[in-house]
């Protein structure tokens, strides 16, 4: 015997507008422009790759690009918000507050960046090169760079609540080393210039990280002095 559906479930089915073969496309568009960007970006570098680039690449006319994504500037800023705003990352601070033992939190944080990388390593390498060197990219990293950091952040408050810090360790010393081993430089260092395995790398930033956040010596820590202004 089938079932028979709810009035209400009916009607919740009947009122919900369809989606359109317009939109529909209007979204695969966008994508494969957003993707064609990333592929290209990460290929030729930021400089050389051309609106038409992008463009031949997504097969569609440049005009198109300009006007759903806002050009490459605008491309920058939604390759951000792929990796600094990516389901994992709200999932894994979600999490943050379900783990009790501080060292299945910093296994958990290792491993949530390593799967960072591996995802979107990409982006992130382009940004680093580029940002010096082109004022857009520069505001969009300082962007993903503020989320990022406040993750991180996050993890040491919950180390401290855990009891996995030193005692005499702040918050803010405890991000500040943190983010050495979880920053941008750990997994791209220890992988990229050293040929390390993920594995390694993972396991290495994990052992090293407890290390420094129980047993290190904060008061050498603080955080350097504001630099005096040029009239002072």
């Amino acid at each position: 015997m089938v079932p028979r559906m709810s009035e209400y479930a009916y009607g919740v089915i009947m009122s919900a507008p369809p989606r359109s073969r317009r939109s529909d496309y209007a979204e695969a568009t966008r994508q494969a422009i957003v993707d064609a960007a990333r592929l290209l970006f990460a290929r030729k570098g930021y400089f050389l790759t051309t609106v038409e680039d992008i463009a031949k690449e997504a097969r569609v006319a440049p005009t198109t690009v300009y006007a759903v994504s806002g050009g490459k500037q605008g491309l920058i800023r939604t390759l951000v918000d792929v990796w600094a705003q990516a389901p994992i990352v709200a999932e894994s601070l979600a999490e943050l507050a379900e783990l009790s033992d501080p060292d299945e939190l910093l296994g958990h944080v290792a491993a949530v960046v390593r799967s960072m990388r591996e995802e979107y390593g990409d982006i992130m390498r382009m940004l680093l090169t580029t940002a010096p060197h082109n004022e857009d990219v520069r505001e969009a990293l300082a962007i993903g760079t503020e989320r990022y950091r406040s993750a991180i952040a996050s993890v040491a408050v919950r180390l401290g609540e855990l009891g996995g810090l030193h005692p005499d360790m702040t918050v803010r010393q405890a991000t500040d080393t943190l983010w050495f081993y979880f920053g941008y430089a750990g997994y791209f260092t220890l992988i990229d210039d050293n040929g390390w395995s993920y594995d390694q790398a993972e396991q290495w930033l994990v052992k090293q990280a407890r290390m420094a956040l129980r047993n290190g010596s904060p008061p050498a820590w603080s955080p350097p002095a504001a630099r005096p202004s040029a009239g002072g």
